[in-house]
Parts: C-alpha cells; sequence; structure tokens
C-alpha cells in the first residue's frame, strides 16, 4: 500500500507527516500514529503497520514530532506536556474530529497524555510499550540508583554521547538492535541501513535530550499517569512484549487491569519495539480493536 508525505504548518513551524489512504471509504475513525524517542521516525516505527491498516480500509496518519525524521526541531524545548499539545495541534492542523491514537514508547506517553486532557476526542487507545506506566526506569531495588545514574548520564551529556556513538556503528547498532527486536527476521540488513540514516541527521538526538532533560530526575520519571489510568474510558488495546527492557511488563499489566476497558496484548519473546518485532501479532490484534471502537 503506497503512502503519501506531506507537510503542514502548525504555526511555530512545519511537521511532516505519511498517510495512509484505503481504496475505499475509510472503515471507521482516522488512526494516528506516534512513534518513540530515541532514533525513530513516522516510518521507522509504523511504514509496515500503516500500510496494513490502509490495505483494511482505514485512514491512517502518522507525524514525524518536532527534531525527528524529516520534521525540523520546534523553536520550543520537547518535554512531554508540550509535546501533548502538539499533538492537538496537529489533529487539528489536519482538521480531524474524533481519532483513534496510538503511539508507541514516547508515542504511547503522549497518546496517553493526550486521551486524559482531551477524552472527547478518542475513540480508542492503543499503547505499545508505552512510557507513563511507571514513576522509574526498572522495577526492584536497583530503581533509584539506576535512576540516579540515568539522570547524571543526561545531564552531563554522556547519554547523548553514548547514543550519537552507538547510532554510527553498524556493528553495535545491530547489537543493540538485538535487544527491542528480537525476532532475526524481523531485524534485517534494510532495518539497520534505515535507523542508521535516522541516527546521522544533523539534529538527531536533539529533541529526545531535550526529552529526557524533561522528563529524567534525580530519584524518578517526571511523567507517571498510574493513578489517572482510571479516568480513561476510551476502549484501549495495551500491547507489550514480555522482554521489553524499556518498559517492566508487569506496568502493563498493571495497567491493563486498572483501565477501565482494556484490551491486553502480551507478546511472548518480544522486546521493546513490539509492533516491528512481532507484526504478526501486533497487527491483526489492532485490525480486531479497530473493529471494536464504537462507530460514535
Amino acid at each position: 500500500m503506497k503512502h503519501d508525505r506531506n507537510t503542514i504548518d502548525l504555526g511555530w513551524g512545519p511537521v511532516s507527516y505519511l498517510t495512509w489512504r484505503p481504496d475505499a471509504a475509510p472503515a471507521g475513525p482516522p488512526v494516528v500514529l506516534l512513534h518513540g524517542g530515541g532514533v525513530d521516525s513516522a516510518w521507522l516505527s509504523w511504514g509496515g503497520v500503516g500500510a496494513a491498516l490502509a490495505e483494511a480500509g482505514y485512514l491512517v496518519h502518522a507525524p514525524d514530532h518536532p527534531g525527528y525524521g524529516d520534521s525540523p526541531l520546534a523553536p520550543w524545548p520537547a518535554g512531554q506536556e508540550r509535546l501533548v499539545d502538539y499533538v492537538g495541534e496537529f489533529l487539528d492542523a489536519l482538521d480531524l474530529g474524533e481519532v483513534v491514537l496510538g503511539g508507541i514508547s514516547l508515542g504511547g506517553g503522549l497518546s496517553l497524555g493526550y486521551t486524559l486532557e482531551h477524552p472527547d476526542r478518542v475513540r480508542g487507545l492503543m499503547l505499545f510499550g508505552s512510557y507513563g506506566l511507571t514513576g522509574h526506569q526498572v522495577d526492584g531495588l536497583l530503581a533509584k540508583p539506576i535512576q540516579l545514574v540515568s539522570w547524571a548520564s543526561v545531564r552531563t551529556g554522556l547519554m547523548a554521547g553514548a547514543m550519537k556513538a552507538y547510532g554510527g556503528n553498524r556493528r553495535l547498532l545491530g547489537q543493540g538492535l538485538r535487544d527491542i527486536v528480537r525476532n532475526p527476521t524481523e531485524r534485517t540488513p534494510a532495518l539497520v541501513d534505515a535507523v542508521r540514516a535516522e541516527a546521522a541527521r544533523p539534529d538527531a538526538y536533539v529533541a529526545f535530550g531535550q526529552w529526557q532533560r524533561d522528563q529524567v530526575l534525580p530519584g524518578r520519571l517526571r511523567t507517571n499517569y498510574t493513578d489517572r489510568l482510571g479516568e480513561i474510558r476510551t476502549p484501549t488495546l495495551v500491547v507489550h512484549g514480555t522482554h521489553d527492557s524499556g518498559v517492566p511488563v508487569a506496568r502493563a499489566r498493571a495497567a491493563a487491569d486498572a483501565l477501565p476497558d482494556a484490551t491486553l496484548l502480551v507478546v511472548e519473546g518480544a522486546g521493546h519495539w513490539v509492533q516491528r518485532d512481532r507484526p504478526d501479532r501486533v497487527v491483526p490484534a489492532v485490525l480486531e480493536f479497530l473493529r471494536r471502537v464504537p462507530a460514535g
């Protein structure tokens, strides 16, 4: 399924986005998919999923967040709350009313934040390895020490330096991808090349670094939506890999229990980039969920 790439002006600057269009009238509300942080873009996270959903009859949009992919940096620091506002600006600029909103990792956190602030605009919510479900990067006795080390690494620039070195070295990048895409049939040379190309952008990591400085505190993560999940009456699909090293799978299970109308898919053996790791499990689950989203 072919896609279009367009650019829309949000007032403070342009945002590039991909659109997959069905051959006939859309089968449901528009689907908006938000990519994650680090080295990511709309195409990297959603190229395969977007095409599959359009093939099944859905209209799909996926933006490159400011400072990622083909979107230039915004004139403001890309912290969590400002990015949640940007999601609304993007929806308004495309004149989208009610949508199904989904996101991976950082994009999941933006989807959660937007749904909490604008429940009337979100017909269905999809969370993939989502940020915003925990107060620390890891669970257990090492949670606070690891949090402190991460904060120091972000503040001193060590984290950014390590990420640049990782993205510029094909061997290191391939090793790192084994952690988030554990399925060897999906961890292709083409994927490695695409991630390397994104990592080579002049402004790569700048926006993500801004978000990290906003969110990674010495003793905790700034944003944790756990206590507010009960407010979300929107039908929600929670998708998580058992081997997600970014967000413990126990947090996804707890979130699904706390959400009033949640469907949980735990993908055995999958890593953090769950929709790229096991599209054979994720895409059918998404399509089944979309068929159950109220028509409005």
